[in-house]
């Protein structure tokens, strides 16, 4: 079943992905060379804390980390550790989430340790976000689940790839609704797979977690020992993008972004949904 909110319901889940856009805000000033990963988590719970918020991914199915630090090859679910020490050239996947009152917020970016990162991972993060935002686009009345999926994919597949070849758009992983709990119905796929169908039709109240994620190589994954981290299979390195998006009567509201989406969408020509916290 998907849950559809309430306007008042969507300014809760406001409240908590302007903490979410917060942790990234601080987290990314944070991830410089000698860093760990440990101490990007330390930075979130501070922000939490500021913020009288809950961490989500805390505790999540025995998760033991306040976010997700994914490095390099690492796709997602990457676990904080002191023995992770970022270096220049690094590319980092962050993802966290919040909670105010019992709504969820939940996003990634995708950061670049220091300089000198080649052409193709600067593309690679670039595309990556870019689907993002085709998925966002799509989210429209009228739609279905699979036009927001197939935004995605068309958007990643017409980009020319430095070097030749495709993106891995990656399998196993995708987004997926949130509300009052951080993964709800329905499962959105970063691609169209036919054998899904069209899925449930996108109405006021629908929200989702959009997040791509893209590697230069194969869209195969496979999990660590932990459990947890997630890398691909060839060693590629890889790019997450996420934010948490709600349909309204007035057109989408970027609920993890810190102007609600207003600027990105106006160059797509579309109008962001008024931000229901001014």
């Amino acid at each position: 079943m998907v849950q559809i909110k309430s306007p008042e319901q969507i300014a809760k889940m406001r409240e908590a992905g302007l903490v979410v856009a917060a942790i990234h805000a601080a987290t990314r000033e944070a991830a410089v060379p000698g860093a760990t990963t440990k101490d990007l988590d330390q930075v979130a719970r501070k922000v939490l804390a500021e913020h009288n918020a809950k961490p989500n991914f805390l505790g999540y199915g025995g998760f033991p980390a306040t976010i997700c630090t994914s490095v390099n090859e690492v796709v997602v679910h990457g676990i904080p550790s002191d023995d992770v020490v970022l270096k220049d050239g690094d590319v980092i996947s962050i993802d966290c989430g919040a909670i105010i009152d019992g709504w969820h917020g939940d996003a990634a970016f995708t950061a670049f340790v220091g300089s000198g990162h080649a052409p193709e991972l600067v593309e690679l993060s670039r595309v990556t976000e870019e689907s993002m935002w085709a998925g966002i686009a799509a989210m429209k009345q009228g739609n279905r689940l699979v036009d927001v999926s197939r935004a995605i994919e068309t958007y990643i597949r017409r980009q020319p790839k430095p070097g030749g070849g495709k993106y891995g758009i990656i399998e196993d992983y995708g987004g997926h609704g949130i509300g009052t709990e951080m993964h709800m119905d329905p499962h959105l796929l970063n691609y169209v797979d036919r054998r899904r169908g069209k899925g449930p039709k996108l109405v006021p109240g629908f929200c989702l977690a959009i997040e791509p994620m893209v590697s230069l190589g194969t869209p195969k994954t496979e999990v660590l020992q932990d459990d947890w981290t997630v890398i691909t299979t060839d060693g590629t390195w890889s790019s997450h993008w996420e934010h948490s998006v709600a349909l309204t009567e007035e057109g989408p509201l970027v609920l993890t972004s810190p102007d609600a989406g207003k600027a990105k969408l106006a160059e797509m020509g579309i109008v962001a949904a008024p931000d229901p916290l001014g």
